[in-house]
């Protein structure tokens, strides 16, 4: 039967996925990497998984979601002040590249349309591997970080005209003129009209509609996912590919307040769907043609490390921007896109490549993708040491870093979780007493009634409590109604060395509470919160 097929598909990808990541995570590897280990292991290697249809459905799911994953992570509002850099380092790269990758391919002996696809292949830097290490280095924020995610906002909107034009191109019954010019009028006609789409409702409907729902974790959950599969409907509908629908509805979410509370309750179905995509497509690679095209491999991979950064170096350096800056910036570009590997599968599906072209952009891939998230991870170390010898000095980029309140990240401060009444009042007297205060909560329109640096999130998210700089606060006080929470928050700040305050609103959880390490305990809403905030000062946590 059909669906036991798909079941026992998608059995074999999770365990040959546990299995690789597990491999990966000791080696710290990108997951992405095991994944398209897994992949071939189970495909090429083995034969244990063939590329059937219910690996193609499989793999279709994937791309639908990884694809809303990445339109997430695209918010205009914190690239604003690089999209100037962005859009000019973004398409000067996609053209250097464009240009040198198909050149490269075809001295190596590729067809003009094979070289074509690789040429391509090689213009996109991952916007998902790199988001994830920068997050996971808490640099996302940084200047270099803003710029690297605006780059990628211009890159992946050139895909999305890239894919538009696929779709045009997989529409005419004829190759004449004619037809082409007709269908790549409704091809960017419909892409028009439902980005057009995507960006109203993200000013008008979205806002109202998600500020209601986020009290509820579900109920955001499903409503995203609601969304992102209205967008693909309507793209199926208007002739488009399902991509660009979930890509333009990831991007109407991302403008939203609640987009960061809600990358988080949606990224585990996505990185779920991402290694379903990543095992999958590299099931149909063929490992006798990678292996046959080592020495292409190898050129191609060479120039998307070297080449891309350079070009990237440049071009920053020229726009004003510190030689540090510049070099940060560059490194991150330094691999293919996720998207690379969504151009590579249409093309094969329509027939214009064959397996063998899949398997060499692959390779390069698997290549680049592994050794930029070292670069990344140790970009600072690379900085200095580069520079050291004197290679920075051709780029003639000036050496003062930038002075950005933003590369600043929350320290020494007060962590307030919970903006009920009682929340409220201990943020302004602890703002009225002088110290930096962060506040918590799941719902928007609360955190819209305070007047400092605010996270929206659930606390008991571990996420959550990093971006609130947990790890480099002074005290957390929690003014939540809600035992489990409190115990939790109690737990987490014993463990992170930070003192804690917990309202105490049940007298039975008050021993529990002490035994796990509360440092002060909140017993009555009536307490005084300005006597609360010198109390504070008294024991040592906020102040001096």
């Amino acid at each position: 039967m059909p669906d036991t097929a798909i079941l026992l598909a998608l059995g074999k990808i999770v365990l040959a996925a546990v299995a690789t990541a597990l491999v990966a995570r000791l080696l710290r590897a990108p997951a992405i990497v095991a994944f398209i280990i897994a992949g071939l292991l189970l495909g090429p290697a083995t034969g244990l998984l063939e590329a059937s249809a219910s690996v193609h459905v499989i793999a279709e799911t994937g791309i639908v979601l990884l694809l809303f994953l990445v339109g997430l992570e695209l918010s205009l509002d914190k690239i604003r002040d690089v999209g100037r850099v962005a859009l000019i380092a973004g398409l000067g790269q996609v053209g250097f590249t464009a240009a040198g990758g198909f050149a490269l391919s075809f001295l190596l002996g590729f067809s003009a349309i094979e070289s074509i696809f690789i040429a391509t292949a090689l213009t996109f830097s991952s916007t998902v591997v790199v988001v994830k290490v920068l997050r996971q280095k808490s640099e996302l924020d940084t200047l270099y970080g803003r710029i690297a995610v605006g780059i990628f906002l211009v890159q992946d909107l050139v895909v999305i005209v890239v894919l538009t034009v696929l779709s045009g191109l997989g529409r005419p019954e004829d190759l004449s003129v004619p037809g082409l010019a007709r269908s790549l009028g409704l091809a960017f006609g419909g892409m028009a009209s439902l980005l057009a789409v995507a960006l109203l409702s993200s000013r008008h409907l979205l806002p109202r509609v998600f500020a209601w729902m986020s009290v509820s974790a579900e109920g955001t959950f499903i409503w995203s996912l609601g969304w992102c599969f209205l967008f693909v409907v309507a793209a199926q509908y208007a002739g488009l590919s399902v991509e660009i629908g979930a890509f333009l509805a990831g991007i109407s979410l991302a403008q939203l307040p609640q987009s960061t509370d809600l990358r988080r309750r949606v990224d585990p179905l996505m990185t779920f769907f991402v290694m379903v995509f990543f095992v999958a497509l590299a099931v149909e690679m063929e490992l006798g043609a990678a292996t046959t095209q080592w020495k292409a491999v190898t050129v191609l991979s060479l120039f998307v490390l070297v080449g891309n950064p350079l070009i990237f170096m440049w071009i920053i350096a020229r726009m004003g921007y510190s030689e540090r800056t510049a070099f940060l910036t560059s490194v991150t570009v330094a691999q293919i896109s996720e998207f690379s590997f969504v151009f590579a599968a249409v093309g094969l599906s329509a027939g214009l490549i064959g397996p063998a072209i899949l398997s060499v952009i692959g390779a390069v891939g698997l290549i680049t993708i592994t050794l930029s998230v070292y670069m990344i991870l140790h970009n600072h170390w690379l900085h200095d040491f580069v520079k050291g010898r004197g290679w920075l000095r051709i780029f003639n980029a000036r050496t003062e870093p930038e002075a950005t309140a933003a590369d600043v990240a929350p320290r020494d401060h007060v962590i307030v979780v919970g903006m009920n009444a009682l929340g409220r009042r201990i943020v302004r007297d602890l703002l009225a007493e002088g110290e930096a205060v962060v506040a918590v909560d799941s719902d928007a329109r609360k955190l819209a009634q305070v007047p400092c640096r605010t996270v929206l999130g659930s606390a008991d998210l571990p996420s959550v409590l990093e971006e609130a700089g947990l790890e480099r606060a002074r005290l957390l006080v929690s003014a939540l109604q809600i035992e489990d929470a409190n115990t939790l928050l109690a737990y987490r700040c014993r463990q992170a060395g930070v003192a804690s305050s917990i309202h105490a609103f049940d007298p039975a959880a008050i021993d529990e509470l002490r035994e796990i390490g509360a440092d002060h305990l909140i017993v009555s809403k009536g307490a005084g919160t300005r006597r609360m905030a010198t109390l504070f000062r008294d024991m040592g946590v906020v102040g001096g």
